[in-house]
C-alpha cells in the first residue's frame, strides 16, 4: 500500500520490500503491514504471503485465496514503478505464496483489472484442503466496522511470521474504492498490501492497497492518521469466476432455469462451485427462455435453449469463458411446433439434439462443420409409444440411447453406430415396476449407460445402468443417497468416467452428488446459487475440460 502523507505525498502502497543491507528491510515501492493482533491459529486459512522478487530484492505482500488455485490480491504488488500498469501473463519477477500450513506454491499467472487495484494469482500447484473466502456481494454501508488481515510489519516487528488482523471503520466509498479508518490503534503497514478486509459475516468486500501508516515501524512519529484505501470486491463476482472456470482439470458445467430466464455456472475441480449468470446477458435475449441443454466438447459448452415463444437456439461458450451469439436452430432444422423439452449430448464432434415437441420425440445432428440435420420423428424408426412427456439422451460405446416417458412409463431406445434406431422396449419390463415416472435422466460411464427415475410426481427416485452387453441392473432406491426430497428436475452426467447426478428440489435447493466407479455414492451437496433471482426449475448438467 502507499502510505497517505501531507499534499506532496501520496498515500503508501503496503508492499514490505527486502534487501540484503545490514540495516534489514528498507521500504520501498508499494506496500504497508497490519498493526494489529495475531490472528487465531487456523483463522482466515484462506490468507496467504506473497514473497516477490529474489531475496536481494524482494517486496512482501498478503493475498486471499478465492479457491484452490486463485490468490486475489493487489495489483501494486506487481508493478515495476508505483502506478505502473502490470501486464497479464506469467509474472515479471519469481512470486511465491506461503500458505496458512507453511506450504509454498509459485505463481504461475496474473490476471489483472484495468480499472482497481486488484489482480488475480494463478498457482502452479491448487492449493488442496484450503476452502476459498466467502466473497460479499455488496458493498459495506458508511459506518459498518470490517476486519483487515495481513502478514505486513507491525508498530514493533520488520516482518512477522503470524497472520495479523484489525478492525476498521467504513468511511466512503466509490464504484471501485472503500475509504477506512483503523479502530483505536489498529492500521495497516507495509506488507499488508492486497490483504482481505472482510464484513461481519467474514465476507470478503475488499483487497488492501493503501495506507497513511501511522503508528507503523519507521513511520515517523508525527504520522498518526491510520485511514486506507481499499479496491472494492463485492461487483467483481463475475469477473473472478470467469477465470476461476479456467482452472485446468475436469469440470461440471451446469445450466439451471430461473425467473424467466437459464443461467449457468460451473462446478471446479476442487469440488467448489463458481456463481451462476444469466445466459441471454452473454449470448442475446431470447424474451426469456424455458428450459434448456448442455454438452461440453472439445472444452468449449454447447448450450440449447428454449426461448419463451417456443424457438430452438444454439450457442456456444468457448474454453476461453466467451460466448457466440444466439443461432435459430429451426432455420436449418425445420421448425416444431409445441417445442416442451430438449436434451442432448455427443459423439466425437457430433452434437446429437433429442427434443420433445406436441408429444413427440425428434432427433437432430450438428455436425463438426456447423451443419445441422433436419429434424426426424424418431417414432417413425422405432416406433410410437403414446404421448411423450420428457426424455434424456446419453451417448454409451459409441451409440445414442434415449429414455424416454409416456403415460407414466420409461421407454427406451438405441440408434447404433451405424444410424439404425432399435424399437422401443418398455423399461418396466426389465427393471421392475415403480409408481408413473414424471422425470428421467441419462449418463454414458465407458460402455454402460446410467439411469435415474423420478417417480410419483418426483418424491422417489431411483438409479440402474443398461450394461454395454444390453442387460440391466436391478433397480436401486435413491432414498439412502439423497434422502427423503421431492424431484422437480434430475440431471446427470459422466465427469472423468464417473457419474454425477443434479437435482433441484421441490423446497428450492439443488443438490449434487457423484458415484463412483467402486460404486459409492458421496454424501450430496447443496449447489450454492449465487446469481439466480428466484428458485431453481429444470436444470442440465455436463462435463468440460481445460488442459
Amino acid at each position: 500500500m502507499h502510505a497517505l502523507r501531507p499534499r506532496t505525498a501520496q498515500m503508501t502502497c503496503l508492499l514490505a520490500t527486502a534487501t540484503a543491507l545490514a540495516a534489514g528491510l528498507v521500504s520501498a515501492g508499494p506496500a504497508v503491514a497490519l498493526h494489529g493482533p495475531e490472528a487465531p491459529a487456523g483463522q482466515h486459512a484462506y490468507t496467504v504471503k506473497l514473497n516477490i522478487g529474489d531475496e536481494t530484492n524482494s517486496r512482501g505482500c498478503t493475498g486471499t485465496l478465492v479457491d484452490a488455485s486463485w490468490v486475489l490480491t493487489a495489483a501494486s504488488c506487481f508493478g515495476a514503478t508505483p502506478g505502473a500498469e502490470v501486464p497479464a501473463g506469467k509474472p515479471a519477477l519469481k512470486t511465491v505464496v506461503t500458505l496458512g500450513d507453511a506450504r509454498t506454491v509459485e505463481v504461475s499467472e496474473l490476471a489483472p483489472r484495468a480499472d482497481r487495484d486488484v489482480v488475480l494469482a494463478r498457482l502452479a500447484t491448487p492449493a488442496t484442503g484450503i476452502a476459498g473466502v466467502k466473497r460479499a456481494t455488496t458493498a459495506p454501508a458508511t459506518g459498518a466496522e470490517l476486519t483487515a488481515a495481513g502478514f505486513g510489519r507491525t508498530k514493533t516487528e520488520w516482518a512477522p511470521e503470524k497472520l495479523h488482523t484489525g478492525t476498521f471503520t467504513t468511511d466512503s466509498s466509490t464504484s471501485t474504492t472503500l475509504a477506512v479508518t483503523g479502530k483505536g490503534t489498529d492500521v495497516l503497514c507495509k506488507g499488508d498490501t492486497g490483504g482481505p478486509l472482510l464484513n461481519a459475516a467474514g465476507e470478503l468486500v475488499g483487497v488492501n492497497s493503501r495506507s497513511w501508516q501511522g503508528g507503523c515501524l519507521e513511520v515517523p512519529a508525527t504520522e498518526t492518521r491510520t485511514g486506507a484505501v481499499s479496491a472494492r470486491t463485492d461487483d467483481l463476482g463475475e469477473w473472478i469466476d470467469e477465470h476461476r472456470s479456467r482452472t485446468s482439470g475436469w469440470k461440471t458445467a451446469t445450466a439451471v432455469q430461473s425467473g424467466n430466464s437459464v443461467y449457468q455456472g460451473i462446478r471446479l475441480p476442487d469440488g467448489s462451485w463458481t456463481g451462476f449468470t444469466d445466459v441471454q446477458s452473454k449470448a442475446g435475449n431470447l424474451g426469456g427462455i424455458r428450459s434448456s441443454a448442455v454438452v461440453g466438447m472439445n472444452g468449449d459448452t454447447h448450450v440449447l435453449a428454449i426461448s419463451g415463444s417456443g424457438d430452438l437456439f444454439h450457442t456456444i461458450r468457448k474454453e476461453d469463458g466467451t460466448w457466440g451469439s444466439f443461432g435459430y436452430v429451426f432455420g436449418e432444422t425445420g421448425a416444431l411446433a409445441n417445442l416442451t423439452q430438449v436434451t442432448a449430448v455427443n459423439i466425437g464432434y457430433d452434437l446429437h439434439v433429442v427434443a420433445v415437441a406436441d408429444g413427440k420425440v425428434f432427433h437432430t445432428v450438428r455436425n463438426a462443420s456447423g451443419h445441422w440435420t433436419r429434424f426426424g420423428d424418431v417414432a417413425g424408426v422405432a416406433g410410437p409409444i403414446g404421448k411423450v412427456t420428457t426424455a434424456a439422451v446419453t451417448s454409451a460405446g459409441g451409440q445414442i440411447q434415449v429414455t424416454a416417458v409416456s403415460g407414466g412409463k420409461a421407454y427406451h431406445t438405441v440408434r447404433n453406430t451405424t444410424g439404425h434406431w432399435v424399437g422401443w422396449g418398455d423399461v418396466a419390463g426389465v427393471l421392475g415396476s415403480t409408481g408413473p415416472v414424471t422425470g428421467v435422466t441419462m449418463a454414458g460411464t465407458g460402455g454402460d449407460a446410467q439411469i435415474v427415475l423420478a417417480t410419483d410426481n418426483g418424491t422417489r427416485q431411483y438409479h440402474a445402468i443398461r450394461y454395454a452387453d444390453g442387460s440391466w441392473s436391478p433397480l436401486g432406491d435413491l432414498k439412502p443417497i439423497l434422502g427423503t426430497v421431492t424431484a422437480k428436475s434430475v440431471a446427470a452426467a459422466s465427469v472423468n468416467g464417473e457419474f454425477q447426478l443434479a437435482v433441484t428440489t421441490a423446497d428450492d435447493k439443488a443438490l449434487h452428488t457423484i458415484r463412483h466407479a467402486d460404486r459409492t455414492w458421496d454424501t450430496p451437496v447443496t449447489v450454492p446459487l449465487q446469481g439466480l433471482p428466484a428458485a431453481p426449475g429444470s436444470l442440465a448438467i455436463t462435463a468440460t475440460w481445460t488442459p
